[in-house]
């Protein structure tokens, strides 16, 4: 995420909600203000690049905020903004509907990594995120103490199972990625049982998923890797809850991504609040 591309996702948004034109700024008479995003529940804080920008972009001071990754609690004033009127009201809704949708994804990665913070395992996002606010919710996952799998289909190659329905020689495949590919460009493949598994990890590849594997098939793709082939990693993916994470986590795998992360994350309750000076 760079701050070229934060600039733009801004400007858009402004666009969009803005549109011709705010209606108001024509008929009112304009005067500093301070404003502030009042917490109407627990969470944790995501946006903080967002809001620069949108500060920056409407010339308000940051007066006092809350930095990403923070925990709060209901009744938290996250943010103190000062400036004109108008202005501020015109950056409101851009601004809680991001920091509503970034701080409810870091606010649930949070509950899930809280669950496994004492294992040596990283906790994982995926590709189902909303289309073009990727950069914007795998951000909050960071925020909420997660890490980031791939970006985009040029990040590392996948083999899933609609490329696997294709493929007769993984070993050949592999080979000829290798001879392609960017150095250091990792390779995973998708595997569904013990048996998929070994072939994937004979054949080359650099990360073996679990994919929809019981904890015991798990264990045995586990059990199979440090005999054979330690300087494989493994991932589980699948049907991984706020329930069942950490017999996952405990499995001995090296990661686990769980898509939920962001498409069953809630927005906060988030309110903004504005008086004039």
């Amino acid at each position: 995420m760079t701050q070229y591309h934060i600039q733009q996702f801004i400007v858009q948004a402004l666009q969009e909600d803005l549109g011709r034109g705010d209606l108001y700024a024509l008929i009112a008479q304009d005067k500093n203000a301070k404003a502030y995003i009042l917490a109407k529940q627990d969470g944790v804080f995501s946006g903080f690049v967002y809001l620069q920008e949108l500060a920056r972009h409407f010339d308000v001071k940051i007066l006092d905020s809350h930095n990403d990754g923070d925990s709060f609690k209901k009744g938290t004033h996250l943010c103190v903004l000062g400036g004109s009127h108008i202005a501020l009201l015109q950056m409101e809704r851009v601004l809680l509907n991001i920091l509503a949708h970034s701080s409810g994804i870091a606010t649930l990665t949070y509950a899930y990594t809280s669950k496994i913070s004492n294992l040596p395992i990283k906790l994982l996002d995926t590709r189902k995120t909303r289309p073009l606010l990727r950069e914007l919710e795998k951000y909050s996952v960071v925020n909420g103490g997660g890490s980031n799998h791939r970006f985009g289909l040029d990040s590392m190659l996948m083999l899933k199972d609609t490329h696997l329905a294709h493929i007769a020689d993984l070993q050949r495949v592999i080979s000829n990625a290798r001879n392609r590919l960017p150095f250091m460009c990792p390779i995973e493949v998708e595997c569904e049982s013990l048996e998929s598994a070994m072939k994937a990890m004979e054949a080359g590849a650099d990360v073996v998923m679990c994919d929809n594997m019981s904890i015991d098939e798990i264990k045995e793709v586990v059990a199979y890797r440090n005999v054979s082939a330690r300087h494989i990693k493994l991932e589980a993916s699948g049907n991984i809850s706020l329930e069942n994470i950490v017999e996952y986590a405990q499995s001995g795998v090296d990661a686990i991504s769980v898509g939920s992360l962001i498409h069953q994350a809630r927005w906060l309750d988030l309110s903004f609040k504005i008086h004039t000076c």
